[in-house]
């Protein structure tokens, strides 16, 4: 059987339930510029993928897919292939031929980035990647590739900052400034 409802359940509750329209009904609405005026992000914003280069211009990619394996979304390809002495993409045995990534599917968790054992991929600031074309929407290695500074040179060649895999891997820092090479990180040279 109904219990009868008391009389400030018929006329209160409706009311404090309206209590945050009612409060919030006359303060400033707050309107974002976006297009036209665009806040920065925050130092540490998960936005799009960039695959990193060296300071010489070969890919730091070197094709282990430990980044597709890390990914719960499936969202990541990567095909590695192997280095000769006619065509080095990167300093190590093996580069990424194939790399692709799926932002129809990526959540921008950041898995990928820490499961990189070369810091190839990170995720810069840049969010604007909406499409209205779901092909577009797969970004391949040359759309991730970040882009050539002043004094790097186009991959394939070869190594320049050292003759085997750890003159990048532990001086490649030293010797890029040795021989003024820019900085990866602030794309300008010392």
């Amino acid at each position: 059987m109904a219990e009868a409802k008391t009389l400030k359940e018929q006329f209160w509750d409706p009311v404090a339930g309206f209590g945050v329209t009612f409060r919030t009904m006359f303060k400033k609405v707050v309107t974002e510029q976006y297009p036209f005026e665009k806040l920065p992000t925050a130092p540490r914003f998960h936005g799009r993928h960039q695959l990193n280069r060296w300071p010489d211009g070969l890919e730091k990619c070197i094709g282990c897919e430990l980044c597709a394996w890390a990914c719960p979304a499936d969202a990541i390809y990567v095909e590695g292939a192997d280095n000769t002495e006619d065509a080095r993409f990167s300093p190590g045995e093996r580069y990424g031929r194939v790399y692709q990534i799926n932002y129809l599917r990526c959540i921008f968790c950041g898995l990928c980035i820490e499961a990189c054992p070369t810091r190839s991929l990170t995720m810069i600031n840049e969010y604007e990647i909406a499409n209205d074309n779901r092909q577009d929407l797969i970004w391949t290695k040359e759309d991730l590739l970040a882009p050539l500074l002043r004094g790097m040179e186009q991959p394939p060649h070869p190594m320049r900052l050292g003759d085997t895999e750890q003159d990048y891997y532990v001086d490649a820092p030293r010797l890029a400034r040795k021989w003024g090479y820019p900085d990866p990180v602030k794309g300008e040279v010392k």
